[in-house]
């Protein structure tokens, strides 16, 4: 098995981690992080929910016709993270320490919901951050779309990761 590029940190000499090439077969992998030590991991994402004008002040007032919109959908951002491993095939199970959610309306029209992971462990907590933010905002629009069927999802991306062997990464432009 070739394992060349194991603990190689991602975009590295152009190759994927999860992706083990041998003569003319290429298989996916999971990657041995078994001789890492473990250390203080963090990740930071997020998600934007997009309103028609004049819903998300409502939403965020009142809630949903489903009930307490970002307490259900906080719960499920948090359920989310706890279970990446689970929904994406070659995640390692990871024992987090904390998961945060936090809902923050930027322009009337936008919602970012926000999920912090951290945990003490061999392998980074970017994904389990990625999927608790965008699980929270399915959630928000499960619990919205009776409102109107011009709500819309965009851009899920990774702001900030700590810790591992390539230290501290930062989105630019966010702070």
């Amino acid at each position: 098995m070739d394992t060349k590029g194991e603990d190689r940190p991602p975009g590295s000499d152009n190759e994927l981690s999860h992706v083990e090439r041998d003569g003319d077969q290429t298989r996916s992998r999971m990657v041995d992080v078994g001789q890492k030590e473990p250390s203080a991991r963090s990740a930071l994402a997020r998600a934007l929910v997009v309103f028609p004008p004049g819903l998300l002040e409502g939403v965020m007032a009142d809630g949903g016709p489903k009930g307490p919109v970002t307490e259900v959908a906080r719960a499920a951002g948090i359920l989310g993270a706890k279970r990446t491993g689970d929904l994406i095939p070659m995640c390692h199970p990871l024992a987090l320490d904390w998961v945060q959610i936090e809902f923050r309306a930027l322009d009337g029209v936008r919602l970012e919901v926000l999920c912090r992971a951290s945990c003490t462990g061999r392998t980074g907590v970017e994904m389990e951050s990625l999927v608790g933010a965008s699980i929270a905002s399915l959630t928000v629009y499960d619990m919205t779309k009776a409102l109107s069927k011009e709500i819309r999802l965009e851009s899920v991306e990774l702001i900030e990761k700590t810790g591992g062997k390539s230290g501290v990464w930062r989105r630019e432009g966010t702070g």
